[in-house]
């Protein structure tokens, strides 16, 4: 696919808004591998099943693997990781080409309708791609009653991230993306109303953009998606049997997310309200009938409230689907999406390896106090060329696309965990994933790499997590792994990690005085 159509500029966004926007696509993703095992299964999952990414379904697909729903979101949002202005014909046309070569050779599944369209379109050949695919889909929508699935909600969200700063950009793109397979107003304005959703979740943290986006809306319209979000709030997600429609597959979408209740932070029983991202997809599955497509859904605005950081690392660790991609090349591909095509000053997200940033210093490795098969070190330390003693590696910071080490095939764990006060819009949550992915891998077997940039930081704050869930208090935790750092730990740190340790726990945060502080600095070092 040629992403090149157009010299990138950059869109600022905070990080907050950043790691949201990285949520998107990933989260329509894991949506989408969850509900594949469960596709068109009768009876549908009950209310205490949890569902699992087990794979089979339709495909059959690989554990993790995702079906159409994400490798035709995959066909868009290689165009609109660009930069591209998605409503040109330019732009539709690759968009156009992509679904064309998806459905010639890597198309696991494909939709009635998104079959018919595509056909006719290769056969007839009317104007541009993008022209030829409108006309059929508009020739579908004349000739049957039938014409509102859900394929073009399902891929529909990355489009908003192509226009944070354009509404009235969103709204033609949408429109011209649904319209090339799915031209009936319903799905267009589905579309846009997903669209606004994702949107507002992106830039405000809220899911208010859903209700807001009625207003984008042709007015004699509105009231009747009013109803319809009305009695998705006041119903189960499996209330509406058949939700191939696409006004049904939202409303089971919307139902999973605004009715199922957002944990409250009480990280000492393990309650975060990150975990709303897992248990409102949950839902969505459980709503049965077509449940990637609706899970897919509801996974991409439940990805652009929470951030990439909500998202499990278990699921971000297994989700995978055609044309050969796995978690961090979907967040690749929405964070270039949200940033008109460009990367930032280090190259992240799609440089082979990220600038090191001097403040890193030199490369270093120190055993973990509690169990010296956990390696805790540095970023300048993936620079080594010989053959590390290691089996897995958990990266607290941005590294690349490329494998961590070239010398060993090591599995990788990227966790979003940033080293800035106020920045960890889940923080708790996030840092818990961390160390109980150490854990996980401990239990493997395998000799893990735990680092972040500097090591000094993060790196210690999730080695002492580790630490508590073994069984040692945060105090003891966090000055062991301190004297373990020796001369690579420095003053000053991130208060708020430290809490964390803490309040994860369940005992209060230790707060001692700069001067005390520095006595234990200096007495660490004798």
């Amino acid at each position: 696919m040629n992403t090149n159509l157009v010299e990138p500029t950059v869109h600022p966004l905070t990080i907050q808004a950043t790691d949201r926007a990285a949520g998107v696509l990933i989260g329509a993703a894991c949506g989408d591998a969850l509900g594949v095992p469960y596709e068109f299964v009768r009876p549908r999952l009950a209310d205490h099943q949890r569902p699992a990414m087990v794979g089979g379904g339709l495909g059959p697909y690989k554990p993790g693997e995702y079906s159409d729903d994400t490798q035709m979101h995959v066909c868009i949002a290689a165009v609109a990781s660009s930069g591209a202005d998605l409503t040109s014909v330019r732009a539709l046309d690759h968009i156009a080409r992509n679904f064309h070569g998806w459905r010639d050779g890597g198309a696991s599944d494909i939709g009635n309708q998104t079959r018919n369209v595509l056909s006719a379109a290769k056969v007839r050949k009317t104007g541009t791609p993008s022209q030829a695919m409108a006309a059929e889909a508009d020739a579908y929508t004349a000739r049957t009653r039938f014409s509102a699935g859900n394929g073009s909600l399902m891929r529909t969200s990355i489009i908003a991230l192509a226009y944070l700063d354009d509404v009235e950009g969103m709204v033609r793109a949408a429109t011209a993306i649904s319209s090339l397979t799915h031209s009936d107003p319903q799905c267009v304005e589905a579309c846009i109303l997903w669209c606004s959703g994702i949107r507002t979740a992106v830039l405000e943290g809220t899911f208010d953009g859903v209700r807001q986006g009625i207003a984008l809306l042709p007015e004699n319209r509105r009231a009747n998606w009013e109803d319809k979000l009305d009695e998705a709030e006041a119903n189960d997600p499996h209330h509406w049997g058949r939700n191939g429609y696409v006004v049904t597959a939202l409303q089971a979408a919307w139902s999973a997310i605004t009715r199922t209740a957002i944990p409250e932070l009480a990280p000492e029983h393990g309650s975060f309200p990150a975990q709303h991202f897992q248990l409102a997809i949950e839902a969505a599955v459980r709503a049965g009938d077509d449940t990637d497509t609706v899970a897919a859904i509801a996974g991409a605005l439940l990805g652009a409230r929470w951030g990439v950081s909500a998202i499990p690392l278990a699921w971000q660790q297994a989700v995978n689907g055609w044309p050969n991609m796995s978690g961090p090349d979907l967040v690749r591909l929405a964070v270039l999406t949200a940033r008109k095509g460009s990367d930032d000053g280090d190259g992240w997200p799609s440089a082979a390896r990220v600038k090191i940033p001097g403040y890193a210093g030199k490369a270093f490795t120190v055993a973990h106090p509690e169990d010296p098969g956990v390696i805790l070190g540095n970023l300048p330390m993936t620079e080594y060329t010989g053959t590390p003693p290691i089996d897995a590696v958990v990266s607290l910071c941005r590294v690349g696309q490329d494998p961590i080490f070239t010398h060993v095939d090591a599995e990788h764990v990227r966790v979003w965990l940033v080293d800035k006060e106020g920045a960890n819009t889940n923080l708790h949550y996030a840092l818990d994933q961390a160390a109980r992915q150490v854990l996980r891998l401990r239990r493997e077997g395998k000799r893990v790499f735990l680092h972040c940039v500097a090591g000094r930081s993060r790196t210690p704050a999730v080695a002492a997590t580790y630490s508590t869930i073994l069984g040692t208090d945060p105090h003891t935790a966090l000055t062991d792994v301190w004297t373990a750092l020796g001369e690579h730990w420095t003053l000053p740190v991130n208060q708020q990690l430290q809490d964390a340790v803490y309040e994860l726990a369940g005992q209060p945060p230790y707060r001692p005085t700069r001067q005390s502080r520095l006595r234990s600095f200096f007495s660490k070092r004798g």
